[in-house]
């Protein structure tokens, strides 16, 4: 085709199926915007570009489609930053797209406008990859890498950068045809080892992470081939926090996203045999160390995480689906369900009621509230973290999106906004302290302008209340930590949106009932038990 720089990166957007993108105008990407406009793509306004990358890697994770952002220079790739960060650590497929300085720019620079040293080297530190085009030629090619990369492997962001004056430059280009991809196939010889360990195991365990469900599945295949496995081999099941929804957990022989619990990880490590499906056994997800006594069998399409702080005995590289039919078909045997090992359960419970004792009535009320399908979007915050995710049970096709691993703050909104637009059909529901909604309070603007059916639940605890605990820990007073909280009341009005406090557990889960309902946001605050 001929066209500008900009006619050619909206036609290979297209071609790659991209009908939505998330970003904020500016002075050096106006002539991709022109190209959105007659192209018919959705362009969804947040009110800062770090919303746009969360917003984006919400719809991602929801859509199984990749999410898309595209901003201005400098600052406004800067401020995506932050996001693509998470998006790298939570595996998720984003791609951002901006504007750099002009292909004849001296390295050393000259003022420019938004002028940065090096902008596509700095995010290439944040994601998978950056690459700066250098013709317009080249500008499909490097779509259709981007969208090759979120299919070959572990999905991660990316980052295509476009001189601003190619943008405006007429000029020729071969548009790429979409690749279409297959899944890892999973090497026979390892399944059948791996097989033959699970089938003489005393004491398995199934630990899924959040590799072991694809973006948008809404009934996850390798939730319920790994159930299958668990009920043929008396095996339990517990999921980091990215796998909540993959199994359900109302299933006698699951624990949970209850990784992180002490009991459980005792348990873990006692366990003969672990089979422990797309998931890094990071630190991040077990909050302290992890000791394996058993034979650890390793499922993933990484070969890098054969290789990380747990070894892989049985290594199988593959998509997660695959090597859990090839070992389901392995694994006969009829389908019951052993009596449940009381000691792991009671510790496990135990625990349980100790961290969520705060908010339990609430967890509750949220549980009545919520159909099955709800879309849980929690931020970094006590609520979600020592709340929902261990307290608030899932079954799929639920899910549960949670800035894993990084640990962003300010997450949930924006995201909650992507999921939403992504997913129109099904309840969202975001879940924050006080002071991590206000890192995006913002984005309650767009989520008005969106009229999105969007219930956002706020414990307010008058700041950083995790930080400040941990402050009372170590014997220090409490520093920087306790904050004023704005009236949320005052303030969803003053963006146009609504605004109830529901202290009780009825009001509250009378006003997500409501708020479901209701073509607007609607911020439901409650104050944080003590």
């Amino acid at each position: 085709m001929e066209a500008t720089g900009a006619g050619v990166l909206v036609a290979a957007l297209r071609g790659h199926g991209v009908d939505t993108i998330f970003g904020i105008p500016g002075t050096h990407n106006l002539a991709v915007y022109a190209e959105l406009a007659r192209s018919g793509v959705t362009c969804v306004t947040p009110r800062h570009e770090q919303g746009a990358g969360y917003a984006a890697d919400g719809y991602a994770r929801v859509t199984g489609r990749p999410g898309v952002a595209v901003t201005t220079t400098g600052p406004g790739v800067v401020n995506a930053a932050t996001a693509l960060a998470q998006a790298y650590s939570d595996s998720s497929p984003v791609l951002l797209v901006s504007p750099g300085v002009p292909s004849d720019h001296p390295r050393l620079g000259r003022g420019y406008l938004h002028e940065s040293k090096d902008q596509s080297g700095a995010l290439d530190a944040l994601c998978a990859w950056s690459h700066r085009v250098t013709s317009i030629r080249e500008i499909p090619a490097a779509v259709a890498r981007a969208f090759v990369s979120f299919t070959e492997g572990r999905p991660r962001p990316v980052h295509v950068e476009v001189p601003a004056d190619l943008l405006e430059r007429k000029g020729t280009a071969d548009l790429a045809t979409p690749f279409r991809s297959t899944p890892r196939v999973p090497d026979p010889d390892a399944l059948d080892e791996a097989a033959g360990l699970l089938r003489a195991a005393r004491r398995p365990a199934i630990v899924l992470g959040g590799g072991a469900r694809r973006p948008g599945d809404d009934e996850p295949v390798t939730g319920r081939l790994a159930m299958e496995l668990a009920e043929r081999t008396g095996a339990r099941v517990v999921t980091t926090v990215n796998g909540k929804g993959t199994v359900p957990e109302s299933h006698p022989l699951c624990l949970g996203a209850t990784l992180h619990l002490a009991g459980v990880r005792r348990w873990l490590a006692s366990c003969d045999v672990v089979l422990a499906v797309g998931t890094e056994l990071g630190p991040a997800d077990l909050w302290d160390d992890l000791v394996l006594t058993g034979t650890l069998i390793r499922v993933d399409v990484d070969p890098g995480q054969m290789y990380g702080d747990h070894l892989a005995d049985v290594p199988v590289v593959a998509d997660a689906a695959l090597a859990l039919a090839g070992l389901a078909v392995r694994v006969p045997g009829e389908r019951h369900v052993p009596a449940p090992e009381d000691p792991v359960e009671r510790e496990r419970d135990e625990e349980l009621r100790d961290m969520t004792r705060r908010w339990a009535p609430q967890l509750a009320a949220l549980r009545e509230a919520m159909p099955k399908d709800t879309v849980v979007v929690g931020d970094n915050s006590m609520i979600s973290y020592h709340g929902a995710i261990v307290g608030m049970p899932m079954d799929p096709p639920g899910r549960f999106l949670f800035p894993a691993g990084y640990g962003t703050l300010g997450f949930a909104l924006p995201a909650a906004i992507g999921a939403k637009v992504g997913r129109p059909d099904r309840p969202v529901v975001v879940l924050a302290g006080d002071g991590a909604l206000q890192f995006s309070v913002q984005e309650l603007a767009t989520a008005v302008e969106l009229r999105l059916s969007l219930p956002i639940v706020v414990a307010v605890n008058g700041g950083f209340g995790e930080i400040r605990e941990e402050m009372k820990r170590r014997g220090m007073p409490p520093v920087g930590v306790d904050l004023h909280a704005p009236d949320l009341m005052t303030l969803a009005s003053a963006y146009g949106a609504r605004g109830r406090e529901a202290d009780r557990p009825e009001d509250l889960r009378e006003a997500v009932e409501e708020a479901l309902k209701t073509p607007l946001p609607t911020v439901i605050a409650f104050r944080e038990p003590r």
